[in-house]
């Protein structure tokens, strides 16, 4: 049987590097498409220099929000992912430059909505010219836009080359720290996905937070929130929609990137793909690496 061929939109990541380096240790072909191209390496790992496996992806240079920059990569492709978006979004630049004060840059990072792509991504068809544009007015990349249409049309064109596997990398919850949009414009990605594009066997993967000891400034949070997933599990999960994600159990990041390329492989894996299931799914890949 040939490897499989699986495309990471965001494999230039914190964890879409990791989702090439675990597929590529099954010998599947992977190409990760980002704007950057390869990653910088000090900021997805803990070395500046190449790891060995990076030799084998195809670091490909293209915009998620033009399809005309990558849709040929998901030709011939078994699987595609959908690894990137955003936790922050770019009001607090308009702070620092002066261009807006606190209290507006506030009042607009935490208002109730904001403009997507300027066209619906499911209304674009297969007409090639059309692109992502922001519709708010500065341009800003929103939630809506990268968390909710960028996926959507990564979906769509994923489908249109017959693309039979889609999996996208959500979130377990909100936290109170975010505006609600962050996890709201997740949910809508994942329900538009599922019921709009019934081709596709579409994987939701919804970890809470993630760390490695390569971003040094993740483990006394991961600590931290193991300590809060301890106290809710003893309350009997009651702090749940109250804090979101701040009390979800955090996973290590290579464990949610061996989860995923597993999920990809098990056909009777789709839909939604909570914590629990996750650390199953890494547990039974480290199984099949110990064979």
């Amino acid at each position: 049987m040939s490897p499989k061929r699986l495309v990471v939109c965001g494999g230039n990541g914190f964890l879409g590097s990791r989702i090439c380096k675990a597929a590529t240790s099954r010998g599947w072909t992977v190409i990760s498409i980002s704007r950057s191209g390869e990653p910088v390496w000090s900021s997805v790992t803990s070395s500046t220099s190449p790891p060995s496996w990076s030799s084998r992806v195809h670091w490909h240079k293209g915009d998620i929000l033009k399809p005309t920059s990558y849709k040929k990569e998901l030709k011939g492709a078994d699987a595609v992912i959908h690894s990137m978006g955003i936790l922050l979004e770019a009001d607090y630049k308009g702070v620092l430059q002066g261009r807006e004060s606190i209290g507006a840059g506030l009042r607009r990072a935490f208002s109730g909505q904001k403009g997507g792509s300027v066209i619906n991504p499911l209304e674009r068809g297969e007409r090639e010219e059309e692109e992502l544009q922001p519709k708010e007015e500065d341009g800003q990349l929103t939630y809506e836009l990268m968390n909710r249409d960028s996926a959507i049309t990564l979906a769509q064109e994923a489908q249109f080359q017959q693309v039979p596997i889609f999996a996208y990398v959500s979130a377990a919850a909100g936290a109170p720290m975010l505006p609600k949009r962050y996890i709201s414009t997740k949910r809508e990605a994942e329900s538009t996905i599922a019921s709009a594009l019934p081709k596709l066997r579409s994987i939701f993967i919804r970890p809470g937070f993630l760390y490695d000891s390569s971003r040094s400034f993740t483990m006394p949070i991961a600590f931290a929130g193991s300590l809060g997933n301890m106290v809710n599990s003893l309350v009997g999960g009651r702090l749940t929609p109250w804090v979101g994600a701040a009390v979800e159990k955090p996973l290590k990041a290579d464990l949610v990137a061996e989860a995923i390329v597993e999920a990809i492989e098990d056909q009777e894996i789709k839909g939604v793909v909570d914590t629990g299931r996750i650390e199953d799914l890494a547990n039974r890949a480290w199984r099949r690496g110990m064979l």
